[in-house]
């Protein structure tokens, strides 16, 4: 690859050694990709270290967006990772770093394996401070206990300042520790110039500690009647357990694109030319490259087997349920695994050219991305707060006539009960998890805004081939001469099939049970665009027959009524059977048909196959409404007709010509192995291509789009309920901290329901059939019912 030389850093202080050895291209290219619609552009992922708040993003995005060369930021603080669009001959990753650090944040890159030490070392340092402050609080207010039961009298003032000094004590380990995180995280955001929902909650925090202080020192002073250490405490651990409930909610959320991303070994066995096997780095390999991959480990590149038999485990990567057998000359591909027998795999695609790095390069965008509702809540989040901190200082003041204690008490409550955490996690907590969810189930949903859309389909739009049919045929019906037994007949027309790659002899062959073993074919000819000739015995030791199998003309029988197309098998005597053709359904497309119904939504069906064909296959499956012999412009006018009906349309397609009409859909899912035009179309990619997962993909969406509007409607009736009580002075500190930290615990344990699909959706479906060659579903009974 060419090189491209990086200009001089733009910082005076020279960055670390660690962060300058990035700016190599054989570094930064290791966690980045060429950006296709930004020419000379490319993409990097970065993980993100010291989020602690969804207004973090704004903080990140404006430090990164500052720098020269920068052309678009997006981060994602349920995730913490960030994308970063740049142009390498005006920039360099170390800038990148060298910024964040100025606002407060470190990074490493997404796709290093030292990323994940420096997430573990935060979520052991938030689970110590959580430890600190539950003890604390429990010690705090065991201490604060006697001053809500005693009567006028029964506390000496000198017992009353012991246990205030008691609880000040175990209280600055909680203000020191504990609370670091919101300290930092409000630093950062007014040395930038902005405020995050960190501010008045570190505000609160300060005010409360501070005003107890005084307190405690002068307690004849303004100040003395209240503490506040017991409601400092309390608050600090709800808030500290709705954060590592957040957390542990994002590490699963998250864990399908983390596990995703680490499936690819560091390291390989590959074998020299005296036949020796060498263990390398999986970034030296090349094409051609020989290797063996051991029971246990994963696949480094997409290739073929040549020597071995095993079975491999393609669950997260094409949503198979079961693993699948390999042998020699079948296809493994990059991050599935081997779970039985060593294997000798030739190598044939590496790095960003594998199936692998393509999904994972579509979880990636979509882990950044973030929904509109998302969006619009964290642009209303800074002015939200600026009139948090307003109402906070009006009440202070309004209160203040009454008492200084009193009025500072108030406007703890009401910089802590306003804090807009659970507004700001309302979407994304939800959206994350779902996406998750789908991902285990080969769903790969690559913006997140997708979710939104599918959740209001009512129309399900689909294309023929490739989306509800397989890539071969199927014997449909067979028509025999008086006498002649119909699976006799097709055993002998599958014995000369097997010497034929056509698909129609492919269908023929795959249609044979062989329960008495296969027939066979001797001598056989194949006469070009007519059909095969050859001497077959039904079974050993039987006499041979002279058969032919191929066009009606080619075996004397009548040309067949309208555009059926068949197969036809002759002998000595004449014509013997008819063999009709039709595709091959998948096994489960019926069954999504069926689901749609059940579930409110018209199901169509959209081809430009001949108009006979759609409407057979259509009624096989279930879809009543379908038309034939569109073309990519029919199949667009089709859709704009049914958006300007009013409807929400969903177009489910894998085609090169299906590109242009999934562009226009309101949503858009690229089936199997789709053409690149249409993947990169499409807003959700189902690798495995199974039709089921259209009907599970609507159902959580529309189970996402309820819990999302739960947990809005409780952020939002919360604030209507408790900002007014706060600011008469109805709730004290320690019901604000407890009601805003239960508010947060709401939402994110709401969201966290979506991390599972019920178990009424149905599961992964398998393809092993149309893999191994094994019939199609329907096919072995055939000979049995036609006769």
């Amino acid at each position: 690859m060419q090189s491209v030389s990086l200009p001089a850093p733009a910082t005076t202080v020279p960055p670390p050694a660690a962060w300058v050895a990035l700016d190599e291209p054989a570094a930064w290219e290791e966690f980045s990709r060429p950006v296709r619609d930004h020419e000379g552009c490319w993409e990097s992922y970065l993980a993100i270290e010291g989020m602690f708040c969804a207004a973090c993003t704004l903080t990140i995005e404006e430090a990164l967006s500052r720098l020269p060369g920068v052309q678009a930021v997006q981060v994602n603080g349920a995730t913490a990772t960030a994308r970063i669009v740049w142009a390498p001959a005006r920039t360099r990753p170390s800038e990148w770093l060298v910024a964040l650090q100025r606002a407060g944040y470190g990074a490493l890159p997404a796709g290093d394996q030292l990323a994940a030490e420096p997430r573990q070392q935060a979520r052991r340092r938030l689970l110590w401070r959580w430890l600190v402050a539950g003890f604390c609080m429990m010690q705090v207010m065991m201490y604060a206990y006697p001053a809500y039961i005693a009567q006028p009298g029964d506390i000496t003032p000198d017992i009353q300042a012991l246990l205030r000094w008691a609880s000040w004590m175990l209280t600055v380990p909680v203000v020191l520790f504990s609370c670091w995180p919101f300290f930092g995280s409000a630093l950062r955001d007014l040395r930038n110039g902005g405020i995050g929902m960190d501010v008045p909650v570190a505000a609160g925090i300060a005010i409360a500690f501070g005003a107890s202080t005084v307190a405690t020192l002068d307690p004849a002073g303004p100040l003395g009647r209240e503490v506040w250490y017991d409601s400092l405490t309390m608050f600090v651990f709800f808030l500290l357990s709705g954060r590592l409930l957040e957390q542990r909610l994002r590490d699963r959320t998250a864990g399908s694109l983390e596990a995703l991303m680490r499936r690819l070994p560091a390291t390989v066995e590959r074998r020299r030319e005296d036949g020796s096997f060498e263990r390398v780095a999986v970034r030296r390999l090349r094409v051609g490259d020989r290797i063996r991959v051991l029971p246990g480990e994963a696949f480094p590149a997409d290739g073929r087997v040549l020597e071995g038999s095993s079975r491999v485990d393609e669950a997260l990567l094409t949503g198979e349920s079961e693993p699948l057998p390999r042998t020699a000359g079948d296809a493994v591909v990059a991050g599935s695994h081997n779970l039985a027998g060593a294997l000798l795999v030739v190598v044939e695609r590496i790095g960003d050219d594998t199936r692998y790095a393509a999904i994972v390069a579509l979880m990636e965008r979509a882990a950044v991305d973030k929904p509109r509702l998302a969006q619009l809540a964290d642009r209303i989040a800074g002015p939200f707060l600026v009139a948090v901190l307003a109402a906070a200082a009006a009440a202070a003041w309004a209160w203040w006539p009454g008492g200084a204690g009193h009025a500072l008490g108030i406007a703890v409550a009401v910089l802590i009960v306003t804090c807009p955490c659970a507004l700001s996690l309302a979407t994304p907590a939800a959206t994350l998890a779902a996406a998750g969810a789908l991902a285990r189930r080969g769903i790969l949903v690559r913006r997140l805004e997708a979710l939104e859309a599918a959740a209001s389909i009512d129309v399900v739009v689909f294309d023929k081939t490739g989306t509800l049919t397989r890539d071969r045929m199927q014997v449909a019906a067979i028509a025999t001469r008086d006498g002649t037994d119909a699976a006799q007949a097709l055993r002998l027309a599958a014995a000369l099939a097997r010497q034929s790659l056509h698909p129609a002899s492919r269908a023929l062959a795959a249609a044979d049970d062989a329960g008495d073993g296969p027939a066979e074919a001797a001598e056989v000819q194949e006469f070009a665009g007519r059909g095969l000739a050859g001497q077959v015995r039904a079974r050993p030791g039987a006499v041979p027959r002279s058969l032919r199998l191929g066009s009606a003309a080619f075996c004397g029988a009548p040309d067949p009524a309208g555009d059926t197309a068949q197969v036809h098998l002759a002998d000595e005597s004449g014509w013997l059977a008819a063999f009709t053709l039709d595709e091959s359904l998948r096994d489960d497309a019926a069954a999504a048909v069926a689901r749609l119904h059940a579930d409110g939504l018209d199901v169509q069906l959209l081809s430009g196959d001949r108009a006979a064909a759609v409407r057979r296959l259509a009624a096989r499956a279930g879809i009543e409404r379908c038309w034939g012999g569109r073309s990519p412009e029919d199949k667009l006018a089709h859709v704009r007709q049914l958006q300007a009906q009013g409807h929400r349309a969903a177009m489910v397609g894998d085609g090169m010509n299906d590109g242009p009409v999934l562009a226009r859909a309101d949503l858009s899912v690229a089936m199997g192995q789709a053409a690149p035009l249409a993947q990169s179309a499409a807003d959700v990619v189902v690798p495995g291509g199974q039709p089921d997962a259209v009907a599970t993909l609507l159902a959580v969406a529309r189970r996402t789009r309820r819990i999302v509007r739960q947990n809005l409607a409780w952020a939002a009736a919360y604030n209507a309920v408790s900002v007014p009580l706060a600011l008469v002075g109805w709730m004290p500190p320690w019901a604000a901290g407890l009601g805003m930290a239960a508010s947060s615990l709401f939402v994110v344990a709401n969201a966290a329901r979506l991390a599972r699909i019920p178990d009424g959706a149905p599961p992964r479906s398998t393809l092993r059939a149309d893999r191994t060659g094994a019939p199609a579903a329907g096919a072995a009974a055939l000979p049995a019912a036609a006769r």
